[in-house]
């Protein structure tokens, strides 16, 4: 009989194994395809957006444009570029997807956290991508573009400069979402305020490494992805304070 009882038990783990499985086989899919259809639509736009992204870099560019050393360059430079564009554009649906794989599993204070949290990271990031395309991009093609007289003339193909440019947003798209992963971890209580500013010197130490490594080859490059996380540092510092201050409030009440 216990036999029987546990052999049933394991098929019920298994039953909702599988429906697990097939619950997220069918937000994969209906993600993907949010994706193709925000890819075909801005298909429509690449030249448009093509011309947006090559914005920092034309004012350097003595023809007037990109270089591209093979045929099919150009078209899967519109491909990159759709595909990207098409998964911004389309974040909203396949993050309700993602988020009504996860949702089940949380608690209802669980949910209002994790929407704050999704909300807030894609915030960031965004300024993060916005910060790398109207500052560092601009400040470092000037300075590299500049650099050692204008006898030589630059020959950038479209493949290095979009490998250039995505690195550089999201490298800083990325590194902008340091406060509200230590944020997250002072309200677990993994983190404290007072941790945070005791270990202040190791975490600038860390972060001036980081960039040093992260950051497109030059030290203007760094230095822009240094300062912004060193304020960003100093205001994670504040939000686990506050939340700190919050929780003693809820526990003294």
């Amino acid at each position: 009989m216990s036999e029987n009882l546990l052999s049933s038990q394991d098929e019920e783990k298994s039953m909702t194994l599988i429906d697990h499985i097939s619950e997220l086989r069918y937000r994969i899919v209906r993600a993907a395809l949010g994706v193709f259809v925000g890819m075909c639509f801005c298909w429509g736009f690449s030249e448009k957006l093509f011309d947006f992204i090559r914005g920092p870099i034309q004012p350097y560019l003595p023809n007037g444009g990109l270089v591209f050393t093979a045929p099919i360059d150009k078209f899967m430079a519109h491909i990159k570029i759709s595909f990207v564009c098409g998964a911004l554009i389309s974040a909203p649906f396949w993050l309700y997807h993602l988020w009504k794989f996860i949702s089940p599993a949380l608690y209802k204070n669980e949910k209002k956290i994790a929407a704050g949290f999704v909300f807030f990271g894609t915030f960031q990031f965004t300024m993060g991508v916005a910060f790398s395309y109207y500052v560092v991009l601009p400040m470092a093609f000037k300075f590299l573009m500049n650099f050692g007289g204008s006898v030589d003339k630059p020959m950038i193909t479209i493949d290095h400069y979009l490998g250039f440019f995505t690195q550089t947003a999201l490298i800083f798209g990325l590194a902008f979402e340091m406060p509200v992963i230590i944020s997250f971890l002072g309200m677990i209580g993994v983190l404290s305020q007072r941790f945070l500013k005791e270990k202040r010197r190791i975490a600038v130490v860390t972060i001036a490494v980081v960039s040093a490594i992260a950051a497109p080859p030059d030290a203007l490059s760094m230095v822009l992805l240094l300062v912004p996380l060193w304020v960003l540092y100093e205001i994670s510092i504040i939000v686990v304070g506050l939340f700190e201050r919050r929780k003693a409030r809820q526990q003294e009440s």
